[in-house]
This record gives structure tokens, C-alpha cells and sequence, in this order.
């Protein structure tokens, strides 16, 4: 039986290390999309907007 969700990320809920903090910004800066810091992150795109929305930065809407 499977442990994978279907976007296939195992953590749920796991607390941002400031790494994680760091390096989110970083890419924001850099203007990277919210999908590819996600995938960078291995967090869902949910978490890593919300994050974003809890320390104030934008995050570039690519199309």
C-alpha cells in the first residue's frame, strides 16, 4: 500500500526550517515561480504560498 499522496510529497504539516525560510526567499527574489520553488522546496505550492504570504513576500506568477 501506498505512503506517496498523489502530488507525491510525504511531509505533511512539517515545520519551515530557516534553511528552507532562506532559500525561499532567495528564489523569490531571483523571480522563480511558485511551482518550481515548491519543487526546489519539495513542498506543496500551498505551503510554500502560504509561507510566503506569512513573511511577506511575492511570489512571481509565471505563465
Amino acid at each position: 500500500m501506498g505512503g506517496k499522496s498523489e502530488k507525491g510529497f510525504e511531509r505533511h504539516k512539517q515545520p519551515w526550517t530557516l534553511d528552507e525560510t532562506d532559500k525561499l526567499k532567495r528564489l523569490a527574489i531571483k523571480g522563480m515561480g511558485l511551482k518550481a520553488i515548491a519543487k526546489a522546496l519539495t513542498r506543496s505550492e500551498e505551503s510554500t504560498q502560504n509561507k510566503a504570504k506569512e513573511i511577506g513576500l511575492k511570489i512571481a506568477k509565471l505563465r
